[in-house]
């Protein structure tokens, strides 16, 4: 591991050509680095020295799971109630600088690689705990009860004290480090970190009910993605609704490695909408 990719903001400069490589379809969208741009921040009620890039949310017809977004907290800064929805589940995912996060009381420190998951109805707060920075990204979804199983509870880790688990048959190219035991039924979403070595590969279209939020934490690759192959750094992100294909190779000098949203664990809603 070299470091995660954070976005600091800024503009380009107007003397810059417009090469940028956003795409938006049918089946997915590439948000790449250079649209996490100073105009398209946003401010949250309850969150102080605070500003963040919203790079997912639900859409009918698209996605429409999760939000993800890209938060950047300045010293000092916060929140005590960083989110009034009582049935919202979270995951925190530190790239930059020190987070102090109190979970029912519980207090935590954070660096570079913390992993939290917050289930819905905990109280929580955050500030930064450094003069630098505070960056993160956070991962927002309405927990989805079902019969005789509880919430799952709060945890904190890092990614660092957690060994990747290698694909079958793919000598370590592929490889997964996964938070959440993939048997644990009170779960219905994984945020996991996957990382491919050079020449590392998808070999196969998946094709699955899944929706996906992935950001380019290190590296670079082509991904396909529905009929498209298309090229990805540190700092893209990609959003992908159910069904759309995809597969990658790894071409880079270095290892590709991105932080994954997926729902997992429940039947398909056949009426209303969750929460209504």
């Amino acid at each position: 591991m070299t470091g995660y990719y954070t976005p600091t903001g800024g503009l380009p400069p107007q003397t810059a050509l417009m090469t940028g490589r956003a795409i938006f379809t049918e089946a997915y969208a590439v948000i790449p680095k250079g649209c996490f741009s100073d105009i398209v921040t946003s401010f949250l009620p309850g969150w102080t020295k605070t500003r963040m890039w919203l790079i997912a949310r639900p859409m009918s017809g698209f996605s429409e799971t999760f939000s993800q977004y890209v938060m950047e907290v300045g010293a000092d800064g916060g929140a005590d109630l960083p989110d009034a929805d009582p049935g919202a589940e979270h995951v925190l995912f530190v790239t930059d600088g020190a987070m102090w996060l109190s979970l029912d009381g519980q207090d935590h420190e954070l660096a570079s690689g913390g992993y939290a998951y917050i289930p819905a109805g905990c109280s929580w707060s955050v500030k930064n705990g450094a003069d630098d920075p505070l960056r993160f990204h956070w991962i927002r979804k309405l927990w989805e009860p079902a019969p005789g199983l509880e919430k799952p509870a709060a945890f904190v880790t890092n990614e660092r004290e957690i060994k990747p688990v290698a694909m079958p048959e793919t000598q370590g190219r592929w490889a997964t480090t996964r938070f959440v035991d993939p048997t644990d039924l009170r779960h219905d979403m994984h945020v996991n970190i996957v990382t491919f070595q050079p020449g590392g590969l998808i070999p196969f279209e998946e094709t699955h009910v899944m929706e996906h939020g992935l950001y380019v934490l290190e590296g670079k690759a082509v991904y396909k993605l529905n009929r498209d192959w298309v090229e990805v750094e540190a700092g893209d992100f990609m959003w992908l609704r159910a069904y759309c294909p995809q597969a990658c190779y790894a071409a880079g000098p270095g290892p590709f490695r991105y932080l994954l949203y997926k729902d997992v664990n429940r039947h398909a809603r056949l009426r209303g909408v969750l929460g209504r």
